[in-house]
């Protein structure tokens, strides 16, 4: 009868140990958080003298059907490696996949126990949302079919040949998909409808496949996106056209 108290004993002990092996000091050295400086970054944090950033060059054509509340998109990507790396696939972030029948957002969607439910959690539980991207076609700049594979909200091209320090690759993806209800499932993106004038209002983010970030601290950035905060993004230029009925206005960022 005396083992279960020693055993008990032995855990307390055990996570007492780990609590003062974790140094929870504010003023604590960021030695261990920082990346180890090497020829890309120097110790004080400024690049180095072989420091590079991918680029991202985009061309679009965007559409807004507002019969159907639905984004309909062409565009051309052209990526430039200018790590040291030979890049034998690159990776594309699918953002609006979060919203798809089958995401891993729906799966870690947490509440409490109650003995009653909002109408907004009623609404959520029965809206029949068909969301995420449609991806029609994934073409090379001689329009000849990429393989290409989806997990979740990372859709990853598989390369013919290895892509080289200061080559390009030219992308051509085809793609759409139905915007949701905001008041319905929430976010960034999303369409209010305003019954008394018949009329939708836009808001839209995250809505076009997008280059994800390759460096030297971390590789690729290829983590699923589940809703909660956002990617750095590799530098480029961007040629949008944006297709709208006449009586929208558009607005946006950019120059």
């Amino acid at each position: 009868m005396r083992a279960l108290p020693s055993f008990l004993s032995l855990m307390l002990l055990g996570g007492t140990l780990i609590a003062q092996n974790t140094n929870q000091s504010k003023f604590k050295q960021l030695y261990e958080e920082l990346p180890t400086p090497n020829m890309y970054r120097t110790g004080g944090g400024a690049p180095g003298s072989f420091y590079y950033q991918q680029q991202a060059d985009y061309s679009m054509d965007i559409r807004l059907d507002d019969a159907t509340q639905r984004i309909y998109g062409e565009e051309v990507i052209t990526y430039t490696n200018n790590s040291p790396d030979p890049l034998e696939y690159l990776w594309i972030q699918l953002d609006q996949n979060m919203r798809a029948p089958n995401s891993m957002t729906q799966k870690i969607r947490n509440g409490g126990v109650s003995d009653k439910m909002s109408y907004g959690d009623l609404k959520y539980l029965f809206y029949d949302f068909d969301g995420g991207f449609k991806i029609e076609y994934v073409k090379d700049e001689n329009d000849q079919a990429v393989p290409f594979y989806i997990n979740n909200t990372m859709m990853r091209i598989n390369l013919d040949k290895p892509l080289a320090n200061g080559e390009q690759k030219v992308l051509k993806i085809k793609w759409w998909y139905n915007i949701n209800d905001r008041n319905k499932i929430g976010g960034r993106s999303g369409y209010e409808y305003f019954k008394d004038e018949d009329n939708y209002l836009y808001t839209i983010a995250q809505f076009f496949p997008r280059m994800a970030v390759y460096n030297d601290v971390e590789g690729w950035q290829n983590k699923q996106f589940l809703g909660r905060g956002e990617f750095a993004l590799p530098f480029g230029n961007y040629d949008v056209k944006i297709t709208v009925p006449a009586d929208h206005i558009v607005g946006s960022t950019g120059k």
